[in-house]
């Protein structure tokens, strides 16, 4: 059994290091395609938003086809359907043609995100203790596997359509050989009708506004992560007057805190449980942001990035982690929720700050994701309520224990430590 485990974390890994290679595969080949096809900036700008758009409404059917047909089957096949759809814009020649490309590796990457997101939770409570984080670091590993293989094609001269078809080909491979390692869904009796945890009905409306909350929690702290990826750069740029290398640096201490501290997160997670994650967490990167803000000196300015990094790395998993035990039967609609108002908040972040831009100078713009950080550590306490269930055994505490294995019978709910129980 404990094999059996250690299988499917690992096939857990591999996906989300797949994950974050095809999407960073796109990215590095975002140039070429551009000028092959022919669009502005403007125009690639929409046809992002059409990705995103994809993306959005892949994750809210892919949610409920986990919890039917179970994450097993889900997985694989998004894995392979998101590897066959990065090979499309690398065949785009007219902008038509980019466009309803990118529409089908959204839908593609958001069936993978949610459906690898809802078996990241089954692990994690046959685990009986918190390994979210590190699963989304690996997601960041897979970024920079595509920039350092993207680099080397580019070296060698490949075209775009041979770059992406090859990756989407190998993707392929790898979903198919991962998929042996998954979890079987394990088999419960079904939520009492009229319920939403399979508690009594009167728990309903109060499991969905909690859903709720994680998800517009979740929205607030990806609009943090979106500002950062897209103007952390142009803030030690423009506002610092900083060389191009130097301000690169800043979405680099960013993403290094980030991947850093998602790989050590799952065990202050069970140390101090994940209510104290988001707590601490964001009022830390509440502090980085308005500090890199309100600096005059690029180095104080770095390390503010840095620290705004290393306090956001922990809270998405948190939030998904929740959503995914509030209900053992509906674990990936409830992910689906929390991930696609959260994608929303990544996309729409940045435009915000564009915005914002007309009216006041680009770094007090960053007060913005101050008072989301702000927000999210006053509510963090909503990971520690009580109220989940595991299907047909009554409710558990979610700040850390998160109930019993099929794998391990009943030692995971002795083993979980949650905050303020």
């Amino acid at each position: 059994m404990e094999r059996t485990l250690r299988a499917a974390r690992l096939a857990t890994f591999t996906y989300f290091i797949l994950n974050g290679t095809l999407l960073g595969m796109w990215i590095v080949q975002i140039p070429p395609i551009e000028h092959r096809v022919g669009v502005s900036h403007a125009v690639l700008g929409g046809f992002l938003l059409l990705l995103g758009a994809g993306a959005f409404v892949g994750m809210q059917l892919a949610g409920p086809v986990a919890d039917r047909l179970g994450t097993r089957i889900v997985v694989p096949a998004s894995g392979v359907l998101c590897s066959a759809a990065l090979a499309l814009p690398g065949l785009a020649s007219e902008p038509w043609m980019l466009g309803g490309a990118l529409i089908v590796l959204g839908f593609a990457n958001g069936c993978l995100d949610v459906s690898m997101n809802a078996h990241a939770v089954q692990v994690e409570k046959a685990y009986g203790r918190p390994v979210m984080s590190a699963f989304h670091a690996t997601f960041s590993v897979g970024g920079v596997v595509a920039a350092l293989a993207g680099a080397a094609v580019a070296s060698a001269g490949w075209t775009p359509a041979a770059t992406l078809g090859t990756a989407a080909v190998l993707g392929v491979v790898v979903s198919v050989c991962a998929a042996p390692g998954l979890l079987p869904t394990a088999a419960g009796p079904a939520a009492d009708a009229g319920t939403e945890s399979g508690g009594p009905a009167g728990q309903a409306a109060p499991a969905r506004t909690r859903i709720w909350i994680l998800a517009v929690l979740a929205l607030m702290v990806m609009l943090c992560e979106g500002v950062a990826n897209d103007w952390s750069v142009l803030h030690l740029r423009t506002v610092l007057g900083a060389s191009d290398s130097t301000a690169a640096f800043a979405y680099g201490a960013f993403a290094a805190t980030m991947t850093i501290g998602r790989l050590l997160a799952d065990r202050v997670s069970a140390r101090f449980g994940p209510a104290a994650i988001l707590r601490y967490g964001a009022s830390v990167a509440a502090v980085g942001m308005a500090a890199a803000a309100l600096s005059p000196w690029i180095p104080l300015a770095l390390a503010g990035w840095a620290l705004f990094g290393a306090g956001l790395s922990g809270c998405v998993p948190q939030l998904f982690s929740a959503a995914g035990h509030a209900d053992a039967d509906a674990a990936g609609a409830n992910v689906s929720k929390v991930a696609g108002l959260g994608y929303l908040g990544m996309l729409a972040g940045p435009a915000v700050i564009g915005w914002l831009t007309r009216l006041v100078p680009l770094n007090l713009t960053f007060f913005l994701p101050v008072a989301c950080c702000v927000v999210a550590a006053a509510t963090a306490g909503v990971l520690r309520q009580r109220g989940s269930t595991v299907a047909g055994r009554g409710p558990v505490p979610e700040a850390g224990a998160l109930g019993a294995s099929p794998l391990r019978g009943e030692r995971g709910a002795a083993e979980g430590r949650g905050a303020g129980h």
